[in-house]
């Protein structure tokens, strides 16, 4: 096959079902994950990564994908923007041992730029190739409240294009549990308004407060 031809090849993704052990626990899942191959994140990534917190907690959260720090050390949230998502639970009155952590996305997705790794969004197909793990998740830990931080991680969590603005704060009601969307803790990062960072944290506070108020009914 020529260069060319090989160059517009779309990449393979079939999809991480035939990864996903059936009826498994979290413990299973975990060690499962890093022989994905259901796209193809899996090559430049150094490890999935894959979650953290209890396998019963009333409270999930679901991001994008792992970041630069979560990749190289393979837990969830242990960046910038999980410093964020720390103050913002704290703020909120909420355990962080008794919140469940994952992503839409197990592989860090990312294009570099010298020595550095820069977040690139994962693509639709990459959420979709992904879904199997999150539903064995859900499967595994069945929250009371599913709480979906930023656009992509709410497309996975309620199967349809999501506009934060619209749907922020409010209680959703699932099959099998309750949905909170609200905004990414890496957009706070994002500001370029810094004076607003406080505002935005609130709002971030106020979001999770209605997700914890959910799951302790």
């Amino acid at each position: 096959m020529s260069r060319t031809a090989a160059a517009g090849r779309k990449p393979a993704r079939p999809g991480a079902e035939e990864w996903v052990p059936a009826r498994a626990d979290v413990e299973k899942l975990s060690q499962a994950v890093h022989d994905c191959r259901g796209c193809e994140l899996w090559g430049p990534a150094t490890q999935a990564v894959f979650s953290s917190g209890p396998d019963d907690a009333r409270l999930m959260l679901v991001g994008e994908q792992p970041g630069d720090r979560e990749d190289r050390e393979g837990e969830p949230f242990v960046g910038p923007a999980g410093r964020v998502l720390a103050e913002a639970l704290e703020a909120a009155g909420l355990d962080p041992e008794q919140v469940y952590l994952t992503n839409a996305v197990k592989h860090f997705r990312f294009t570099e730029r010298g020595k550095r790794r820069l977040h690139k969004k994962p693509d639709v197909a990459h959420v979709r190739a992904c879904m199997p793990w999150l539903e064995a998740e859900l499967s595994a830990v069945r929250p009371r409240v599913v709480v979906a931080l930023g656009a992509t991680a709410a497309r996975a969590v309620l199967g349809h294009e999501v506009r934060i603005g619209a749907e922020r704060g409010q209680v959703l009601d699932g099959e099998a549990h309750d949905i909170v969307v609200t905004t990414h803790p890496s957009a706070l990062l994002r500001l370029r308004d810094r004076s607003t960072y406080g505002e935005a944290l609130d709002a971030l506070v106020a979001d999770l407060r209605t997700a914890a108020e959910a799951a302790a009914r």
